[in-house]
């Protein structure tokens, strides 16, 4: 049973459930259309509003504290999952630049150093809407009404869901062999949330690195793989042999995805950004040739930007003694497996095979 005082805080709560409701939905959606905007992407965001019977417990136990409902700052409750540790702090930030921060009851959980703590580790920020942000005169205590957002890492929100579900942290005693084993897995856990935080920095300082010998033509240094490929495209490597095979009939250039040709020079040997630049050095004379053949005898006006690449593919692998299975294997790498690339192969090998680069 609650006194006159509790009773009335929780009088008040049931009057304002429209308005916590509507905040419940407003607020998640707003940080959702941030983060989306910034290209800032998250776990999750989840929400709720204390029910009824939570909060009259929590009165029962310490409505006194509390003057009025608004002094209750948690009964609006958000939580923001993040991928990485490092993101909490910038969730953060988008909080600090919507919402006004009550610094006095916002804690940052992530100093504890209790060996068990890990589950627990979120920033928790008390919050109000300014009128900056949102006002609606029908209902002003929504600029008024404090509300909270705990932020952590996926691994440490499932850490403390299954603790939850095991009853540990519940006040049941538990054997000290199992309190030693999940206090084990809760290290473990922090470890490898500390080191996929890790691996991404060092991903995103690898990215720049290869962006920079990109740029300043270092190429036989630079490894060939996704990122690295991706880079290299964005020079336009193949854009002098593509403009020149165009030409031929006046065409237009339709830009096509490359992306595709990574797994083919890989399979074609190369290791290196270099390979791909000494084989466009060596073989574009020879892409040429097998376009002139090609074009020749049709009225083309739209080309590929796939053209150039696949040329001189085509050109390297006849060149170098792939014949009919090379040239199938890059129809297949390309276009995916086909009988029909095994005829389309035999089909190349007709056209090229008295062209003056098979003959040199």
């Amino acid at each position: 049973m609650l006194d006159a005082h509790s009773q009335g805080l929780l009088n008040q709560y049931k009057s304002l459930i429209p308005i916590y409701t509507q905040m419940a939905e407003m607020i998640p959606s707003k940080l959702e259309a941030f983060f989306r905007e910034a290209g800032f992407v998250v776990a999750t965001v989840e929400h709720r509003v204390k029910t009824e019977e939570s909060l009259e417990g929590k009165l029962a136990l310490k409505g006194s504290k509390y003057r009025d409902i608004f002094d209750i700052t948690d009964i609006v409750g958000l939580r923001v999952i993040t991928f990485y540790i490092d993101d909490v702090d910038k969730v953060a930030s988008v909080l600090e630049r919507l919402f006004e921060i009550d610094w006095e009851n916002s804690i940052d959980k992530r100093k504890a150093h209790e060996i068990d703590s890990f589950g627990y580790l979120s920033l928790h920020y008390i919050c109000r809407i300014p009128e900056s942000q949102y006002s609606n005169p029908e209902y002003p205590e929504i600029n008024k009404i404090r509300f909270e957002v705990q932020m952590r890492t996926v691994l440490q929100h499932a850490w403390a869901n299954m603790n939850h579900d095991t009853g540990y942290k519940s006040g049941v005693e538990i054997p000290k062999v199992y309190l030693r084993n999940l206090s084990r897995l809760a290290g473990m856990l922090e470890l490898v949330d500390d080191e996929f935080s890790r691996i991404r920095r060092e991903v995103a300082e690898h990215r720049r690195n290869v962006q920079k010998l990109v740029a300043s033509g270092n190429l036989e240094e630079v490894s060939l793989d996704g990122d690295s490929f991706k880079s290299f495209l964005q020079i336009g490597p193949f854009d002098r042999l593509t403009k020149k095979i165009a030409s031929l009939n006046q065409a237009e250039v339709q830009q096509v995805d490359l992306s595709n040709f990574l797994p083919l020079f890989k399979a074609m040997g190369f290791t290196t950004l270099g390979d791909i630049v000494k084989m466009v050095k060596d073989y574009s004379d020879a892409a040429y040739q097998i376009a002139c053949f090609q074009l020749g005898i049709t009225d083309l006006d739209i080309l590929s930007s796939a053209v150039a690449p696949q040329n001189l593919c085509t050109a390297y692998i006849l060149k170098n003694g792939g014949g009919r299975p090379g040239l199938k294997l890059m129809l297949d790498t390309l276009n995916g497996p086909s009988e029909y690339n095994d005829s389309m192969a035999a089909f190349l090998l007709e056209q090229t095979k008295d062209l003056p680069f098979m003959n040199q």
